[in-house]
């Protein structure tokens, strides 16, 4: 999500499909997007070994977790490439009050599939989306022990790169995907696009936004 509105702001890219609402809210704010449309969602979780020895799954909330989990000092692998869901792992820990560092704290640089497969072999936590951790669950013995929360919501949303900042981009083009992926038959194809029989969207019901 970063790098993908990095390119929006650089108008490397016609049109951005993002998931982090306060980062798409600042690139409507500043001009550089324009038309922002919900498109679907679903939700983090938080992944550790199912002996959990940070206690993380008997908390009250994921900053109650993530506290937990620094507090023992067990392993967390985190994407810590300003994707999507480190944005959410960031909001988290400062919601916790804590910045996070030490041996135990390990910035990846790497995909959510590759830092599930780190966080397996460290026997640690991490979080991911539900979608993700559904397609590589035969591949990892990590459960889920945290989900459920308001805060754990993962919105997907589509911004066209606004023309007026950038006057070469595809704007027409952009608007029919926008069009497309909100209307009828992207909705459809969202909704049933599944893993082992369980859907990894829910779409929004109409397709609105700003």
């Amino acid at each position: 999500t970063g790098k993908a509105l990095k390119l929006g702001e650089a108008g490397d890219v016609d049109i951005v499909f993002v998931h982090a609402r306060t980062l798409e809210d600042k690139f409507v704010a500043n001009g550089s997007g324009v038309n922002r449309r919900d498109v679907m969602y679903n939700d983090f979780v938080l992944l550790g070994p199912r002996d959990d020895p940070a206690g993380a799954g008997k908390s009250n909330s994921a900053p109650d977790a993530f506290r937990a989990i620094a507090a023992k000092g067990i392993a967390f692998i985190s994407r810590g490439d300003e994707s999507g869901t480190h944005q959410k792992e960031k909001e988290i820990w400062a919601s916790a009050g804590i910045v996070p560092r030490g041996a135990w704290y390990v910035e990846a640089g790497q995909g959510m599939g590759e830092v599930i497969m780190m966080a397996t072999q460290k026997r640690g936590y991490a979080l991911s989306d539900r979608g993700t951790y559904i397609a590589f669950r035969k591949k990892t013995d990590l459960v889920v022990l945290r989900q459920g929360d308001r805060n754990l919501w993962n919105p997907y949303g589509i911004v066209a790169v606004h023309p007026k900042k950038h006057a070469h981009v595809k704007y027409d083009l952009a608007m029919k995907l926008v069009d497309f992926v909100t209307g009828a038959e992207g909705r459809s194809l969202i909704a049933g696009f599944k893993v082992d029989g369980e859907p990894l969207f829910f779409v929004h019901g109409k397709g609105v936004g700003h």
